[in-house]
């Protein structure tokens, strides 16, 4: 800057920028300087919105860089970031010029060694836990023998191989295989949405519903196994209503799905020798029970005969049982005839006893008081319909009284009511009468509108400007090659039409002596 007589400062030669072209500077020099880095730090705050986007922090101990990965991006990655991992980020630098701020575009993400894979894993398995999806109580028992197996793998590896192989040797069942990536970025997404469809296929249908699930996988590094630990696939093992066998990695590979499986196999051959049992050792056991049966209902026969006939020699003959029984028979014979001559006796005695005391004067007398009894039974009778007679005759009165206001201040209320409905009958019947010019009115004021409208936009009001229109045999000409190729111009002006004749009317005095066509212009 410099400064002139009166004070005042003036610009000097250094260059003037605009915010938008200093930020766009400083971009280019960014994004050349840094096209691809790969940056290791620890993740910090870690936000996931709903348009599938990633952000998140880079930081160590003195600094911060803002990250962000691109939803296609996010669903390339194979391990994700969580907050407190420590990673290498692999990306280019950028600028967003709307917070005059520096941030990494992260393409991948990959965790800073074996260490921290495992804490991650183990602060994501103590997560887990701490929601119940690995405990005893909640695992099924696996079936005896099922009808149908769904195995989950790869279908083009030694694993399926095995596990059909296996299952033809102990017990050959009907199996369904969901073919899904066992490793990569895609794995743990097919895996989880694999076992929710065994799940859901439903009872009876055409397609057999699985009785137990095979979740397998060979051996391999922890990367390899890695998406065996998201938990989108623990929590769809977890919620699954089918029993299910985790046979992923070898005997000493552990992954967050053995955890929340109904039982783990340590290999995909055990996993077949748990889901069945032999079919020869059962054929067997089998015959053993069948020959201890039949040799326990022969024993069982044989021992009640005897005990049967042991029995009975210890029994008396049947003429002994029956002597003493008969000899009382035939004394309470003997004493039944005296016993009811007696009692023929005693019945009689007792109704003769009755009979005298029977006179006619008792019957009298009985009648007279059974009488007196009817006519008291009457009178009261006589006096409670009265009385309730007089009471309904009080309560008709009372309600015949109350009926007459109330029968007045209905027919007031329908008078009124009345009066009301012909007021409004009056204005709906004087709006409904003004409705149809109004009407009229607006869709005319609205076609002079359009009118004008199109008046303006037609071309005519574009000839009042000082165009013109030319047209050759009828068509439009808009060009110099149609104007040359017509046999006659016709030019429209805003006050009339000028036609130019034939072609050879159309020639100069200069086209005449070049003996060629000349310019209309």
């Amino acid at each position: 800057m410099d400064l002139v007589d009166d004070g005042t400062a003036t610009a000097g030669n250094q260059p003037e920028y605009t915010v938008s072209e200093l930020s766009g500077a400083v971009k280019r020099v960014i994004e050349g300087e840094f096209g691809l880095v790969r940056v290791r730090g620890e993740v910090g705050r870690v936000s996931r919105p709903a348009s599938g986007h990633l952000y998140f922090d880079l930081k160590d101990d003195r600094s911060v860089i803002a990250a962000i990965s691109w939803k296609g991006q996010v669903g390339r990655m194979q391990v994700r970031p969580e907050e407190g991992m420590e990673v290498v980020a692999t990306g280019r630098m950028t600028t967003f010029p709307g917070q005059s701020k520096y941030q990494l575009i992260v393409e991948d993400v990959a965790p800073a060694g074996a260490g921290a894979l495992m804490a991650m894993l183990e602060k994501r398995k103590a997560a887990l836990a701490a929601e119940g999806l690995f405990e005893t109580g909640r695992k099924r028992p696996i079936p005896f023998l099922p009808l149908v197996i769904g195995v989950i793998t790869s279908p083009s590896g030694a694993v399926i191989r095995d596990i059909l192989h296996r299952l033809r040797d102990r017990f050959p069942r009907h199996v369904l295989i969901w073919p899904v990536a066992v490793q990569g970025q895609e794995c743990a997404s097919q895996v989880a949405a694999a076992i929710r469809g065994f799940n859901a296929i439903a009872p009876g249908g055409t397609i057999p519903r699985p009785d137990v699930l095979i979740v397998a996988r060979g051996g391999g590094s922890l990367e390899d196994l890695w998406g065996f630990n998201e938990e989108i696939v623990v929590r769809a093992a977890a919620a699954s209503d089918i029993p299910l066998i985790s046979a992923v990695g070898h005997e000493t590979d552990t992954t967050l799905i053995d955890y929340a499986a109904d039982l783990r196999a340590p290999t995909p051959t055990a996993a077949a020798e748990l889901a069945v049992p032999v079919r020869l050792e059962l054929l067997a056991t089998l015959d053993g029970l069948a020959a201890r049966l039949l040799r326990g209902v022969v024993q069982g026969v044989t021992g009640r005969g005897q005990r049967l006939r042991d029995l009975a020699r210890a029994l008396p003959r049947v003429e002994t049982l029956v002597t003493t029984p008969r000899q009382r028979l035939d004394a309470a014979s003997v004493r039944l005839g005296a016993a009811l001559g007696l009692a023929v006796a005693k019945k009689r005695a007792s109704f003769d006893r009755v009979a005298g005391r029977m006179q006619p004067s008792a019957l009298r007398a009985l009648v007279v008081r059974q009488r007196d009894k009817l006519a008291a039974c009457d009178t009261r009778m006589l006096r409670a319909i009265a009385v309730r007679h007089e009471r309904r005759e009080e309560r008709l009165a009372s309600l015949a009284a109350r009926l007459a206001p109330a029968l007045g201040r209905l027919m007031t209320d329908a008078a009124r009511r009345t009066g009301e409905g012909r007021a409004r009958l009056a204005v709906l019947s004087d709006r409904l009468a003004a409705a149809p010019q109004a009407r009229l009115t607006r869709l005319a004021d609205r076609l002079e509108a359009l009118d004008r409208t199109r008046q303006t936009l037609g071309y005519t009001q574009t000839l009042q400007r000082g165009y013109a229109v030319v047209r050759g045999d009828g068509a439009l000409v808009t060009d110099k090659a149609g104007a040359e190729r017509a046999a006659g111009l016709e030019i429209e002006f805003h006050d009339g039409r000028l036609s130019l004749g034939t072609r050879g009317s159309r020639r100069g005095k200069g086209d005449e002596d070049q003996g060629g066509q000349g310019q209309l212009f």
